[in-house]
């Protein structure tokens, strides 16, 4: 947004700056435990420090960041015993929204899955674990959405938010994509058959293999 055409005070320039801190987060470009620091965010996002502190609040509030006592905030740091715990509770919400996504998707979605799948097959074939990252991110992503289950996308998606780093490091594991892809495939194959069932086994199987991995 041109800076002349973004307010620096106020809501909207607070949300501009929680959703730019956000994106960086999540993408790493801050590290976990990075220090966050007021004055300097304010200057780069042209804000005031209050709506950089609000938004330091609101991403609290995800979990995202840490505030700690007179020491200011910085990115949080999740914990690999953290990280097992999101996961667990991931396989409910996951296994539901797959579950209904069985019954719920169209034609037309179910083609979307099964196209996400060649082209994952695809990339663990080609050697490229980022592009297989983010097909899997999305393949989960559209699980949820082919659900309708919203209350449990919501949560999912403050609970993904914190396992960013987490699911980076895994999909860069050598082997680590070439496990997960059968596992995705059999998410893929009940969800078309129309299995709720078998959709929701096939995501716990899934996250059971990721709850291993991250304890390895």
């Amino acid at each position: 947004m041109p800076k002349e055409a973004r307010p620096s005070t106020g809501e909207q320039a607070k949300q501009h700056a929680l959703a730019q801190l956000r994106q960086a987060i999540l993408q790493g470009d801050m590290a976990p435990a990075q220090r966050l620091v007021e004055n300097e965010l304010a200057e780069q996002f042209d804000v005031t420090r209050a709506s950089i502190r609000a938004a330091l609040i609101d991403l609290a509030a995800e979990g995202l960041v840490e505030r700690i006592r007179n020491r200011g905030s910085r990115v949080r740091v999740v914990t690999v015993e953290e990280a097992v715990a999101i996961t667990e509770c991931r396989m409910v919400l996951e296994g539901l929204c797959a579950a209904k996504a069985a019954v719920a998707a169209d034609d037309d979605q179910l083609t979307e899955l099964v196209d996400l799948g060649r082209a994952m097959t695809k990339a663990v074939a080609d050697g490229e674990p980022v592009t297989y990252s983010e097909l899997n991110h999305e393949l989960h992503d559209k699980v949820r959405e082919f659900s309708g289950q919203q209350t449990a996308v919501a949560l999912l998606e403050r609970l993904n938010a914190q396992l960013v780093r987490h699911r980076f490091q895994l999909a860069l594991r050598p082997g680590r994509p070439q496990q997960s892809l059968s596992e995705h495939l059999a998410m893929i194959e009940a969800i078309t058959a129309r299995d709720p069932q078998a959709a929701e086994a096939a995501v716990r199987a899934h996250l059971t293999s990721v709850i291993e991995a991250l304890r390895d």
